[in-house]
């Protein structure tokens, strides 16, 4: 299993959303390195959910259920019928749990054994792979308990 970290503006999209909604494509990433990280993803790997510009906070945690397939919300309308795609995709991702304490962007810049997180070195980046050791540290902070088991470092 690999991990992530997807972000998303709250007053777009919100965890509340996420939630309600269960499955949820996750469309319109228009950066080539997040859609590359997009088309790494398979099914059951995990991502942290982050509120981005308001809360900057990570408050949930997301699953894969469908890898990746062409972004809908990709297509141009009137375009002609011969041109050629642009090539973004999207994923589905299922809403798993809340973090019982969200953990905010300064906390994880504030501590040393998140330094090299891509959340805090490629900050504009809006789906990034995160390390097995840095997700541990981040559901241990943010009080995720998995199979009866406290996630520490």
């Amino acid at each position: 299993m690999n991990y992530w970290l997807v972000k998303s503006e709250p007053d777009a999209f919100s965890w509340a959303q996420q939630v309600a909604n269960g499955v949820e494509p996750w469309t319109g990433v228009r950066n080539h390195m997040a859609k590359n990280n997009l088309k790494a993803m398979k099914c059951g790997d995990r991502a942290f959910f982050y509120h981005s510009n308001i809360g900057r906070e990570i408050v949930g945690i997301v699953e894969v259920v469908r890898e990746a397939y062409p972004d809908p919300s990709a297509e141009t309308p009137g375009a002609a019928p011969d041109a050629k795609p642009a090539g973004w995709v999207a994923v589905d991702m299922r809403a798993l749990a809340p973090l019982p304490h969200p953990v905010g962007l300064a906390a994880i810049k504030a501590d040393p054994a998140l330094a090299g997180m891509a959340l805090i070195r490629l900050s504009r980046l809006s789906v990034c792979p995160v390390s097995a050791e840095h997700w541990a540290h981040i559901c241990a902070l943010g009080g995720f308990k998995e199979r009866g088991k406290s996630r520490k470092p």
